[in-house]
């Protein structure tokens, strides 16, 4: 089969476009023939070499943490899922990705694909969509009528963080660039702030219960927004080489979040794509032998908006 993998780590030329041995599925497993994957932040920090302590991979290594393809062999023991399913799901990140025409992926992390979308295009849910939904309910517990501020919303992240927001009843404010203003807008967002050319902790009046982070700021910058936090309430920060602040005196909570694969949130993530509660955008598609370019576009902070990579 063809796969693209890098013998080293280094800079998106250490990609290769190759032949490799077709994967067999063990106990458990699956193989799964990929519609596509996508591109992930984390897919660029891995290839460089960044992520060795928590996201140890053996080389060479494939590319590609989400998946969207079609169930073509099984492992032993799997009994829930059938060869002909329509897949997708958020790989073990150590493991071979979907940056080839086969992968070997755990039955159980697995959910049935959106109905009303192409299968391709649903390898821009996973990640991403289990990102949001478990910074804004599993940690940052937000309810109707709470106020949420997310920071750095033109992103993939941000874009179904901003929808699951609006939808469960809370007021979203959100800070995006010009560039993705409207997008943001789109996806429901109360309020709206152009952080190129605005402080937020200026435009931000009343407290919020809750601080999504979801940009490279500084430390500086992640500490002050803790200042917008009402008392009791929390910050959740996926840029993880910095620690989330936290104001104990006032009972604010500063939590890292290290995203998990989980099937069940998943499925219900898919359900709400069925009935359109959800949409995924795709503003990218890129063939897999031109994943080198994606990642360099990606470097230079050119890609616009979530990219998928076909197969």
């Amino acid at each position: 089969m063809k796969a693209v993998r890098f013998h080293e780590f280094g800079g998106p030329e250490v990609l290769r476009y190759e032949d490799v041995e077709q994967p067999t599925p063990g106990s458990g497993q699956v193989r799964i023939r990929v519609a596509a994957t996508s591109f992930n932040g984390v897919d660029g920090n891995i290839r460089a070499g960044f992520m060795q302590g928590p996201i140890p991979v053996e080389l060479p290594h494939t590319p590609g943490i989400d998946v969207a393809g079609t169930v073509d062999a099984l492992g032993d023991d799997v009994d829930e899922i059938a060869v002909g399913d329509r897949v997708i799901g958020f790989l073990p990140m150590t493991a071979a990705g979907a940056a080839a025409e086969f992968v070997i992926a755990p039955a159980d992390i697995l959910t049935g694909a959106p109905k009303n979308i192409p299968l391709a295009d649903s390898a821009a849910l996973p990640l991403v969509s289990l990102t949001a939904w478990q910074a804004l309910f599993d940690h940052g517990n937000l309810t109707a009528g709470q106020r949420v501020l997310i920071n750095g919303a033109g992103g993939a992240v941000g874009g179904y963080a901003v929808q699951l927001a609006k939808e469960a009843g809370a007021h979203v404010i959100a800070t995006a660039s010009p560039r993705s203003a409207g997008r943001v807008e789109a996806a429901g967002a109360d309020d709206v702030v152009d952080h190129t050319t605005t402080d937020v902790t200026a435009a931000v009046t009343e407290p919020v219960d809750l601080v999504l982070n979801l940009a490279p700021v500084s430390p500086e910058q992640l500490a002050a927004l803790v200042s917008l936090i009402r008392d009791g309430g929390t910050l959740v920060n996926t840029t993880v080489w910095m620690p989330a602040p936290s104001d104990e005196e006032r009972g604010v909570r500063g939590i890292d979040l290290f995203v998990r694969s989980d099937a069940d949130q998943l499925a219900d993530l898919v359900a709400r794509v069925n009935t359109g509660e959800l949409r995924v955008e795709v503003a990218q598609r890129v063939a897999l032998a031109d994943l080198s370019a994606l990642h360099a576009q990606a470097g230079a902070s050119e890609l616009p908006g979530k990219t998928i990579v076909t197969l």
